[in-house]
């Protein structure tokens, strides 16, 4: 089996993310590296905080802390809330780690030694009041672009586009808020990406046909728009140093590299992390991941799509200069944005549905079904109370939980503990499990080609299939006539339960979990369900023990969507 590489977009370590975060990469990064391991592949799922950077700083500031501390708990804090969300990373590490530090400054030695870092003196903003350069990040102001008055000088949070803080009307210090700014002259290292990209317009053509057209439209659109030489360090306290080794006078001055030039290397620093926090006995090697590994590892990237020109263009540019062949990605998932009532989430301004609040409210199931099987890939898609209250309601309680109920109690009630006997398969079984079959392969398939929406949809029709041979059979009417035909049904509904704990583990884990283990079976190992094995549904054997578990998922009662409205905001006409 193929060695699969899969890294999601590091979130931010300033606060707690909210669900348009977890639906843009960390969520469907671990329910692909769920379904990869199930079907036998050698998966390693990376993740990290990206700690670096202005908001680390303001963050840290606006809390009392110094910046690491602050990032420490910070960490602690995004990880617990991922485990809360089943996020089954093999590592999840921190770009502050010294292993990142060394694979960074590693880098930038190389792109030097290559001709692709140059020094040049800039002119930066400079406040007098609070008597430091101000970095990218630090800057506020208007977009010349769209007129957003809060946009950063690295970046527009509302129309995406790259700034630098002189672009900005009205610019202001986001420390003191002085207007009172000047431009001074300083000195800084600059990546030549403009002596890269044929390079890079080389590298994407050969491997972008795999790609989604979000990801392939936005590095496509930056190419044409030149790629321009940039900045790669930055005036702050915390960072990867600039090494004194290579640069003493900038080393001198304290600067350190710019967080966007860091974090994508922190996916091989984290791997590293991850094999250095090896257990007595276990060796890992991180490196045959990432060095020379072109043939023997696929690399899959998820994120927004904000994120997505770091990762198509400006990290394969560092990766192409370094003239060193570390794995460069396979297929970059990009994902648009999910809304709230038609608005952004927004970790700023503390808009919308925070993922601690949302396991607060309900288990991680019900988030991670609605939001993968609503994931924004096509189009920007909107989180309403009322959406995520009619997708609980019919997919996870009457589809999904009420089947395995029904099943469970009603064969309970009527033949005992354990899976009844009944007739052979018949007629209606094999129908069934020609269904079961075809529908399992169109789970694969859009599992396979990270069409999540559609797999979505599949699994739940997986869900219906149930429900239809239930109703067609009727069991709790064949009884009267003929037990063991209703103990046939109920049997091969058993069956189904199980196979549904095994297909639906990527999504809902807990769930799955549940469902499974109400059986007891002796050696029940199964990681998938092979097409055969849909067909014939006999995995769960007659005379099987069972149990009937709690009720999988409660309904959201008009009661709770009113309190979900008056906590969070958004009403039917937002």
């Amino acid at each position: 089996m193929a060695r699969h590489l899969v890294t999601s977009a590091l979130p931010y370590i300033n606060g707690i993310k909210h669900l348009g975060n977890m639906v843009g990469s960390m969520l469907p990064a671990d329910v692909y590296s769920r379904y990869l391991r199930q079907r036998g592949h050698d998966v390693l799922y990376i993740c990290a905080t990206d700690e670096h950077g202005t908001p680390a700083e303001l963050a840290a500031k606006e809390a009392g802390l110094s910046v690491a501390d602050f990032c420490a708990q910070a960490h602690d804090a995004q990880k617990a809330v991922y485990d809360g969300f089943d996020l089954a990373f093999d590592y999840f590490g921190r770009s502050s780690s010294q292993q990142n530090v060394e694979i960074t400054q590693h880098f930038a030695r190389r792109l030097h030694e290559n001709g692709f870092i140059e020094e040049r003196a800039i002119r930066q903003v400079y406040s007098p009041v609070d008597g430091r350069f101000l970095p990218d990040r630090y800057v506020e102001g208007t977009c010349p672009h769209c007129g957003y008055d809060k946009a950063r000088g690295d970046q527009c949070e509302n129309c995406t586009r790259v700034l630098d803080p002189t672009d900005l009307i009205d610019p202001r210090s986001a420390i003191s808020g002085s207007t009172d700014l000047e431009v001074r002259e300083t000195k800084h290292l600059f990546l030549l990406q403009s002596k890269l990209q044929p390079e890079v317009e080389e590298w994407i053509a050969g491997v972008s046909a795999e790609w989604p057209h979000l990801s392939t439209s936005i590095a496509r659109k930056w190419l044409t728009e030149g790629l321009n030489d940039r900045a790669i360090t930055r005036d702050l306290d915390w960072g990867v140093p600039v090494p004194a080794d290579t640069w003493p006078e900038l080393a001198a001055e304290g600067k350190v590299f710019y967080v966007w030039f860091d974090a994508p290397i922190e996916y091989i620093g984290a791997t590293k992390e991850w094999a250095d926090a090896a257990p007595d006995g276990e060796t890992r090697d991180w490196k045959s991941w990432w060095y020379e590994a072109d043939d023997t590892v696929r690399y899959t990237q998820f994120m927004a799509k904000d994120n997505v020109p770091f990762h198509t263009v400006m990290f394969p540019a560092t990766e192409l200069g370094v003239r060193e062949p570390w794995k460069k990605v396979d297929v970059v998932k990009g994902f648009n944005w999910l809304t709230y009532y038609g608005g952004k989430f927004s970790t700023s301004q503390k808009r919308g549905v925070f993922t601690d609040a949302a396991l607060d409210t309900l288990p991680a199931d019900y988030w991670r079904y609605f939001l993968i099987a609503n994931a924004p890939e096509s189009d920007d898609s909107s989180f309403t109370w009322e959406h995520f209250t009619a997708t609980v309601n019919k997919d996870l309680a009457d589809t999904l939980g009420n089947f395995v109920n029904r099943v469970l109690s009603f064969s309970r009630k009527r033949f005992g503990d354990e899976v009844p006997a009944g007739h052979p398969a018949g007629e209606a079984e094999t129908k069934l499990g020609e269904e079961i079959a075809r529908l399992l392969g169109e789970y694969e398939e859009q599992m396979e080609a990270l069409q999540f929406r559609k797999a979505a949809s599949a699994l739940r029709a997986l869900w219906s299939a149930g429900n239809s041979y239930l109703e067609e059979k009727a069991p709790w009417l064949e009884i009267k006539t003929d037990a063991d035909g209703a103990a046939l049904t109920l049997r091969t509904a058993m069956n189904l339960i199980h196979l549904y704990a095994v297909v639906s583990e990527p999504f809902i884990p807990s769930t799955a979990a549940a469902m499974r283990g109400a059986f007891a079976l002796a050696d029940d190992t199964a990681t998938w369900v092979t097409a055969g094995q849909a067909k014939s549904l006999t995995t769960v054997p007659a005379g099987t023990a069972f149990t009937v578990p709690p009720v999988l998922f409660a309904k959201i009662t008009e009661e709770d969507l009113e309190s979900y409205r008056a906590r969070f905001g958004g009403t039917p006409d937002a």
